[in-house]
């Protein structure tokens, strides 16, 4: 088998183009046991995800969970499938629509916008071949991932490498790490919140705002990942943004999957807890997904409101995340025009002069 991948032919004097491609975690082709455990065979065996020597965890990951599991969250993405797919791919691919659109509206055309799945379709290495054969010397790649993580950040640079050393003729590539304090993005949940507000006025006592982060295995925190870190950066500058006092809010963290404890506190122990104290009401935002979600839309929409009326509590609302709102597109166009830099200002137009001594020294195309 061949080292490297075909390369695209290549048109002596043809438009080089910039592009930027949208990153996300992935999901699964459909809400079917199949589907999802597909799904989790790829999610699940990345190294980056799971930090246990790979025969101990080739035993469990085959002979345990996927056995178990996909089941039980076929039946959890069944009850938020939406008509188009699932919710992240959806919201995903409209972002990049949406971004494509208001590049092209503020003097960038020529930029081609893409979006990608580390796991499932449409894949990082399949999208990236797509963008060379369209010509794309210039790549920005751009995870949806607010706070850097190795598990979600750090797999995704190593999917673009894995695709690098398949590749030949590498284009000049950029990527994001983070944007967990960009003024936008801060901006944009805040205004979400108080939208909110609007709609459902907050009790003058008695409140909390809960911002739930996905969480990681504790060790993660301990060996230097910096996730936990940049998570309570965000939370604190939305909650300073809202003007809220210490006791008006709290960050909390979920999706735990294992035995090993996780960073806390847990964003359902929290709710249990809140629905027992003088907390009469309750709004949830979970600034670490960008687009809605299993974990939104079923774990603290279903699940977590379940826990925590259960538990006694009286109100509860779930917020969405930031999905296709103006100012997040707005704030998204702004955090790329930044990492594109001068790539703005390299035109898109081929070369005929290229062409032609290419041409007269024997080329074909």
């Amino acid at each position: 088998m061949p080292r490297f991948q075909t390369e695209p032919t290549h048109h002596h004097g043809g438009a080089a183009k910039t592009a930027v491609l949208l990153v996300n975690l992935g999901t699964p082709e459909a809400p079917t046991a199949a589907a999802v455990r597909a799904y989790l065979d790829e999610f699940l065996w990345d190294p980056r995800v799971v930090e246990i020597p790979r025969p101990l965890w080739w035993l469990i990951l085959k002979g345990i969970i996927l056995n178990v599991r996909p089941k039980k969250s076929a039946a959890k993405y069944a009850a938020i499938w939406m008509a188009e797919g699932s919710p992240l791919k959806v919201h995903t691919e409209r972002q990049a629509k949406l971004l494509n659109g208001l590049l092209g509206s503020t003097g960038h055309p020529d930029i081609v916008v893409a979006w990608a799945m580390r796991y499932g379709s449409p894949s990082i290495a399949a999208t990236l071949d797509r963008l060379k054969a369209e010509n794309c010397a210039r790549i920005l790649v751009l995870p949806l991932y607010p706070q850097y993580a190795a598990s979600t950040t750090a797999s995704m640079y190593d999917a673009v490498s894995s695709w690098m050393q398949r590749t030949r003729n590498v284009p000049e590539l950029r990527l994001v790490r983070n944007f967990h304090d960009h003024p936008g993005y801060i901006a944009a949940l805040a205004a979400s919140v108080r939208e909110h507000w609007a709609q459902h006025p907050r009790p003058a006592s008695g409140y909390r705002l809960v911002m739930s982060f996905h969480g990681l295995p504790r060790f993660a925190l301990e060996r230097g990942d910096p996730y936990h870190c940049e998570c309570h950066k965000t939370a604190r500058l939305v909650a300073e943004a809202l003007g809220l006092a210490p006791e008006q809010w709290q960050l909390t963290f979920q999706s735990r999957f294992g035995r090993a404890e996780w960073i806390q506190p847990y964003t359902q122990a929290t709710l249990e807890q809140l629905a027992g104290s003088a907390t009469s009401r309750v709004d949830v935002i979970c600034p670490g997904f960008i687009g809605d979600c299993l974990e939104t839309l079923e774990e603290i929409g279903i699940e977590c409101k379940a826990a925590y009326l259960q538990a006694g509590g009286k109100d509860f609302h779930y917020l969405p995340c930031l999905n296709e709102r103006d100012d997040w597109i707005a704030a998204l166009a702004d955090l790329t025009r930044e990492h594109l830099g001068h790539w703005l200002d390299l035109p898109a137009l081929g070369d005929p002069a290229s062409a032609a001594r290419a041409k007269a020294l024997g080329a074909t195309q």
